[in-house]
């Protein structure tokens, strides 16, 4: 665990190894492929989770902790409309396809590399 600097600016929320994999046919997840995405918890998906979304060329993962605050109870990102990333904690969001910040926010999610090979999709940094 580490804090990072993006574009020059200090941040607070450590980055952690990811290493998950989920299987697309458990019911769990199978929203990835109707919805267009789905939330994924558990070991290796650091302290919030992930969101993972389904993109034209392919997938990635966003990290659930809000980028531009420190972590809180309530700055957990949650996916509103299917279309756009929101944080309880100050009404921030996001563009969920890009990460483009649209209101609040000064930047983007971190984002995680999501791999499909099969059924299985293989989440990492």
């Amino acid at each position: 665990m580490s804090c990072d600097s993006d574009d020059g600016q200090k941040s607070c929320n450590p980055e952690y190894m990811i290493s998950a994999s989920i299987n697309v046919n458990l019911p769990l997840y199978n929203e990835v492929e109707t919805r267009g995405w789905t939330y994924v918890g558990g070991e290796g998906t650091g302290t919030r989770g992930l969101i993972l979304i389904k993109t034209t060329s392919g997938y990635k993962a966003y990290d659930r902790n809000a980028p531009h605050i420190c972590p809180t109870p309530d700055s957990t990102l949650e996916v509103v409309d299917d279309i756009k990333l929101y944080c309880p904690q100050d009404g921030a969001e996001w563009i969920m396809l890009t990460g483009e910040p649209i209101l609040i926010a000064d930047r983007a999610p971190r984002v995680y590399s999501a791999v499909r090979n099969g059924d299985i999709i293989n989440i990492y940094n």
